[in-house]
């Protein structure tokens, strides 16, 4: 379970950092996800595979003199994770300070299908 949930970490270029740690039952997921507003940010779920998405284009124009300066930004990234194991309906998210924090709570086995 826990190669399939960390995943191919070299997969594609439009990928963020991500850190992941085992604390309480949960996995802790934390994203960096720097400059982008919490409205930027769309965490989709299907089929045992969560998936986080973040976009955001920024234009600015100045004129000074006899100058004009025009810049554009633009950033998409995505990551996807499989979550089989995760007690999906669980799941709890924060974002501050440039890091989307998932809470995802392991699933509790009962006695039988241990």
């Amino acid at each position: 379970m826990e190669e399939r949930f960390f995943g191919n970490v070299q997969e594609g270029l439009s990928q963020f950092r991500t850190d992941i740690v085992e604390k309480d039952g949960n996995y802790i997921l934390q994203a960096e996800l720097p400059g982008f507003n919490k409205e930027d940010i769309h965490i989709d779920l299907q089929h045992n595979r969560l998936t986080i998405q973040a976009s955001h284009e920024e234009s600015k124009e100045e004129k000074k003199g006899h100058y004009v300066r025009r810049e554009r930004k633009v950033g998409a990234f995505s990551r996807s994770f499989d979550v089989s194991g995760i007690d999906t309906s669980h799941i709890e998210a924060q974002y501050e300070k440039g890091v989307l924090e998932l809470k995802l709570p392991k699933m509790v086995m009962s006695k039988e299908e241990v």
